[in-house]
């Protein structure tokens, strides 16, 4: 019986025990994504290479079995200041402290130990794929006219996939997203210099690795290595003279801020950005633009960066 490529749920929620299913349900842990793939037999293939007086293949035995889900969330608040957003779960799987102030903000960080995981489950029709021991990285992205969303890439220990019946989600926590425009997206600077931006992406760059082992397996979080990348309209070097920051390698400021209401406002700061040396220009309708690219790096450390909504 043929599956139909649209019937897919998608379910999320942190381990309390690694590794262990922590009763997920389609009421509380369901996720709405887009763009969703799943790698779902990550590993090797090992070679036997016996020694035969015969040509022929010889098969191969699986090993090192994982699996890799890739997916984007619209980037947007839960409505009400102080209250997680719907995928603050996410965030907590890859790399990030949830600290909730109530009635004001919900704040991420990045934390370099102590680092949670979470247990997902995707359905393709009827099978079920699941992910357990999950950990990952995440690419938040705001384009001028586009609607703002987070990459996610998850890689979780290998569970056989079986049928079982879907879950029936509920997406209601997941609010509708606003366009990246002047009106919605208020604030963008460098350095406190306000910029006409085309398209800003903040990459959390987390180095993922399973770690598979007798008597041990897990995925691991070991490494991170933010990057941050700008298209804005060009402005003499009076206003900004990024190629004199980057030769003395002066650490900047970078803040954005989408959204107007409270509930609904999100802010991505870097206080400490290293711009690196400047590509060139391109344009784009007569008008002179910059690609920049720059590097948060910590000051007293897991400081690089914040993602607060308020």
């Amino acid at each position: 019986m043929a599956i139909f490529y649209r019937l897919m749920v998608l379910l999320a929620k942190r381990e309390v025990t690694y590794g262990v299913d922590p009763t997920l349900t389609g009421a509380t842990d369901a996720i709405l994504a887009q763009n969703v793939s799943i790698r779902p037999m990550e590993g090797q293939d090992v070679n036997r290479n016996l020694i035969v007086p015969y040509l022929g293949n010889q098969g191969s035995i699986p090993a090192g079995l994982n699996v890799v889900m890739e997916f984007d969330t619209e980037l947007a608040g839960s409505g009400t200041a102080g209250t997680a957003p719907a995928w603050g779960t996410l965030a907590r799987g890859v790399g990030l402290a949830e600290v909730v102030t109530a009635d004001v903000s919900v704040a991420y960080s990045p934390i370099s130990s102590g680092f949670e995981s979470l247990y997902m489950k995707f359905w393709m029709g009827g099978t079920l794929h699941a992910l357990k021991g999950a950990r990952g990285t995440g690419k938040a992205t705001i384009n001028a006219q586009g609607i703002p969303n987070i990459h996610w890439t998850f890689t979780g220990l290998w569970v056989a996939p079986s049928e079982v019946a879907a879950a029936v989600p509920t997406l209601t926590a997941f609010k509708k997203p606003l366009i990246a425009s002047k009106a919605n997206t208020p604030t963008f600077t460098v350095n406190a210099v306000p910029l006409v931006m085309r398209s800003f992406s903040l990459d959390l760059g987390c180095k993922i690795e399973p770690r598979l082992l007798v008597g041990s397996e897990s995925v691991l979080i070991s490494d991170r290595n933010e990057k941050i990348d700008v298209v804005c309209e060009a402005v003499p070097v009076t206003t900004l003279d990024v190629y004199g920051i980057a030769n003395a390698q002066t650490q900047v400021p970078v803040s954005i801020v989408h959204g107007v209401t409270a509930g609904n406002i999100i802010t991505l700061s870097a206080p400490t950005c290293q711009i690196e040396r400047p590509t060139g220009y391109q344009q784009n309708q007569g008008i002179a633009e910059w690609p920049l690219s720059l590097t948060p790096q910590p000051s007293a450390g897991n400081d690089q960066f914040t993602i607060t909504l308020t």
